[in-house]
């Protein structure tokens, strides 16, 4: 889990697709953290992905490194946590949110991925699996 992580961070913006009844969405993402040995992301309870989420916790993110050569996709359920020291970990990590979003709101919103399946890619290797 670690190398994904470590990924997603390097790559700064990733795609996080979600269902919308029966039609996907995808936007993109910037935030990622481990915490309690889970990796999580960050939205807000008030965006039309968290809504989403809720009603089909099924989702995948897609990443590319910037010149193209390696890309990630992570497929798993996304599950809410609403515990104080999640979101205070994951805002710790990305400080420039605070602005916006705190651990004791109504509106901070972190979610772990459960039953996840990583799969690293590129055209020079085969494809490397992690499961977490």
């Amino acid at each position: 889990m670690q190398e994904v992580y470590e990924f997603l961070k390097n790559c700064g913006t990733y795609y996080l697709a979600t269902m919308d009844g029966d039609q996907p969405r995808v936007r993109p993402f910037g935030t990622v953290d481990i915490f309690e040995g889970k990796l999580y992301i960050q939205t807000g309870k008030v965006k039309n992905v968290s809504k989403q989420l809720q009603i089909n916790p099924k989702a995948e993110i897609c990443a590319c490194t910037p010149d193209g050569s390696r890309w990630l996709r992570v497929t798993g359920k996304l599950i809410r946590d609403d515990r104080y020291e999640a979101k205070k970990h994951m805002l710790d990590n990305y400080p420039q949110l605070k602005s916006m979003y705190s651990p004791g709101d109504d509106n901070t919103e972190v979610l772990y991925f459960k039953d996840a399946t990583a799969i690293f890619y590129s055209f020079t290797e085969e494809p490397k699996v992690v499961k977490f």
